[in-house]
């Protein structure tokens, strides 16, 4: 009789990373928190996981000490990761990374610049220390397998990274999270190559957004950086003041060559060996039921050319095609009753869980409708609950946006602001002016502070929602049973 309850994130680049780190304190003060029996994320809140699953115990501890490390990283300049010291390390102690894998490299770079984790080994496989106990909540990573000349429309593939284990949701085939980049072929491991720390391959998971504004602050701030350092005595010419003063760097050695690749490639996608390749699937597998499920593509029907021709799978980000980690959670096998959804995407906050909502409708997965209109559109509550009562099948989804709402007026539920204190409850998370916009990377103590209490105040304030929920799933496993 006990529900199965999963937090659900979505992307947002440092704002997801920041407001989920609120929201995992809010269910821990509400002692809900040791409730979860999963976690998945895409882009940006899978930063706030890979960071939380380097502790062993995280979720047992108190959250305030983890989220003064990730404060400290956020609000420090990130000039430093320019110096001559940092490029260095990465061009050159991660020369041979960079050679073979200059689409996976960009990650480590983002990892450097968003938390300085140079020095940092973690893996993935490294994380089931922090779950051989049940200590904690299973953290699911999303991430899409596409196939660059057809566009996410007509070809995705949703693939999961746990752990212990990373496959298709399609075809139901997992390798085991240490082989993940070795090659395949049949089926069989042919070479096996070390497993990627987990740094580079968050350049997989990072809203692509963000790439793309990260990829030029590194354009702007890497070319000077070589330019003062190889300028010495030479010359200036004349000042022009109508033209924009601009850098040419011309590479001629080989790590100039790398810089050159690594600032000009396609970041939003990246290749790693295909683990499916030339594997032969049974010649009923488009009838299987773990197919038909998942099948959504304009390929389906000419088996020669999925994903086991190929020899690369080529992986992007969820927010291209719908910004949700959803698709884990109803694996039937997983029997999800309650799934907490918050949402950090940028746009309409709805949007996300309407797509998610017609998305699985049409692929025949229970899940309920959704439907709300567009006055409440314009003033969102702090927190939604959609069931489908007829369904027992489709999970209990309680929605949070992020919004504003009551915080303004109360610091904590249930005690107002005094007239000194109402500054605290100013958090501007939707305006143009916003300064949690994707293409913020660091924020004031100010500014983080208040993204995380009011993160924390959301979910806090609807607890009675919550356990709302929670009994409603109970309840409906007992008539189901009966």
């Amino acid at each position: 009789q006990v529900p199965v309850v999963a937090v659900m994130t979505t992307g947002g680049g440092t704002r997801a990373l920041t407001s989920l780190l609120g929201n995992l304190l809010g269910l821990q003060k509400l002692d809900l928190l040791d409730a979860i029996s999963y976690i998945t994320g895409s882009s940006g809140s899978t930063w706030t996981l890979s960071h939380l699953y380097q502790s062993a115990d995280w979720s047992c501890k108190d959250l305030s000490r983890l989220i003064g490390e990730v404060r400290r990283h956020m609000t420090k300049c990130k000039l430093s990761c320019f110096s001559l010291e940092s490029l260095k390390y990465l061009f050159c102690c991660n020369l041979a990374s960079l050679y073979t894998m200059p689409r996976r490299s960009f990650g480590f770079a983002l990892s450097l610049f968003l938390v300085n984790s140079q020095k940092n080994n973690h893996k993935l496989s490294d994380e089931r220390q922090a779950l051989n106990q049940g200590q904690n909540p299973l953290p699911i990573y999303m991430i899409l397998n596409i196939k660059e000349d057809y566009s996410l429309s007509e070809f995705k593939e949703w693939v999961e990274f746990t752990p212990y284990e990373v496959g298709f949701l399609k075809y139901g085939a997992f390798i085991r999270a240490e082989d993940f980049g070795s090659e395949f072929f049949m089926g069989r491991l042919m070479k096996k190559l070390p497993e990627s720390r987990i740094c580079f391959m968050k350049g997989d998971v990072l809203h692509c957004k963000n790439l793309n504004c990260i990829k030029m602050y590194f354009i702007f701030n890497i070319i000077q950086t070589l330019h003062i350092a190889t300028k010495g005595d030479e010359p200036s010419p004349p000042a022009r003041s109508h033209e924009l003063e601009t850098y040419l760097v011309t590479p001629e050695c080989g790590i100039m060559g790398i810089v050159r690749q690594v600032l000009t490639e396609r970041v939003m996608v990246s290749k790693f060996y295909n683990f499916l390749k030339g594997f032969q699937v049974h010649n009923e597998y488009l009838q299987s039921k773990n197919f038909c499920i998942w099948k959504d593509t304009v390929l389906e029907n000419f088996p020669n050319q999925l994903t086991e021709a190929a020899e690369f799978m080529c992986l992007a980000d969820t927010a291209g095609y719908i910004d949700i980690s959803y698709p884990p959670l109803m694996r039937p096998e997983r029997k999800v009753d309650v799934v907490l959804h918050l949402n950090y995407s940028s746009g309409s906050q709805t949007s996300p869980l309407e797509e998610a909502s017609k998305y699985f409708l049409k692929q025949g997965i229970p899940f309920p409708k959704i439907h709300l209109s567009e006055e409440e559109k314009k003033n969102l509550k702090e927190c939604y609950i959609f069931e489908d009562t007829e369904t027992p099948e489709a999970p209990t989804v309680v929605f949070f946006p992020l919004v504003n709402d009551t915080f303004r007026k109360y610091k904590e539920p249930g005690v107002e602001r005094s007239p000194v204190e109402m500054a605290q409850g100013d958090v501007d998370v939707s305006s143009i002016f916003s300064p949690y916009c994707l293409n913020s990377f660091t924020y004031t103590e100010e500014e983080f502070d208040k993204l995380v209490e009011l993160t924390s105040y959301n979910i806090q304030n609807n607890k009675h929602l919550i356990l709302q929920a929670l009994n409603s799933a109970i309840e409906q496993k007992r008539q189901h049973k009966k």
